[in-house]
């Protein structure tokens, strides 16, 4: 039996396609889209279709761009020697929320995952390996999350770079500031240990 008028049905129907998004919550959108003034029913439209028709993928290091190459690596301040390997787009956001790196970016759009079916032909790891000949590439910073996925990736990377003498780290991980110890999981403290530093 249909509940809706055919119209917010669909919409229903397009919300729940986004991750996160269950039947409840969809529907609690689409009321609130309903309740909006036809201005911003427009604006959420447009933005929707101007990432679609608008954005492309940086040609050199794979970051979501509205220009290709992407404004990072356009930037002539940073430091083309030093590459960050991350598995998304969003990783990207958070290093340079950090304020901390300067270098260049490298992102995989996802991890090697055998029992997912996903291998190394399958993320962006083809045109790593030519970068870093062509841009002289002095260090290569791994930065895939602390999973068997990420570790796997950072392997397998890591395997790559080392016929060509590039030096290669990994990220630390461990126990996040203001985390007790008594909550972490074997693993975290396990990857805490080993990335322990002498105190001056």
């Amino acid at each position: 039996m249909d509940y809706y008028a055919r119209p917010l049905a669909q919409l229903i129907g397009q919300l729940t396609k986004l991750p996160g998004i269950g039947k409840k919550t969809a529907q609690r959108l689409a009321f609130y889209i309903i309740e909006m003034d036809q201005a911003e029913v427009n604006n959420l439209a447009n933005s929707i279709s101007e990432v679609q028709e608008n954005l492309t993928y940086c040609s050199k290091c794979h970051n979501l761009t509205q220009n290709d190459p992407c404004h990072i690596c356009n930037d002539p301040k940073r430091n083309e020697q030093l590459v960050c390997v991350v598995e998304s787009v969003k990783d990207i956001v958070a290093m340079e929320k950090t304020g901390e790196y300067n270098g260049l970016y490298h992102v995989l759009h996802g991890a090697i995952s055998p029992i997912d079916g996903v291998g190394p032909d399958d993320i962006e790891i083809k045109d790593l390996l030519p970068r870093v000949r062509e841009d002289e590439v002095e260090e290569i910073i791994l930065a895939t999350d602390p999973n068997v996925e990420g570790e796997a990736t950072a392997a397998y990377i890591s395997q790559l770079m080392k016929p060509l003498g590039i030096k290669v780290t990994r990220i630390a991980h461990g126990l996040p500031v203001g985390g007790d110890l008594e909550y972490a999981d074997e693993v975290t403290l396990s990857k805490a240990l080993e990335g322990r530093q002498e105190i001056e």
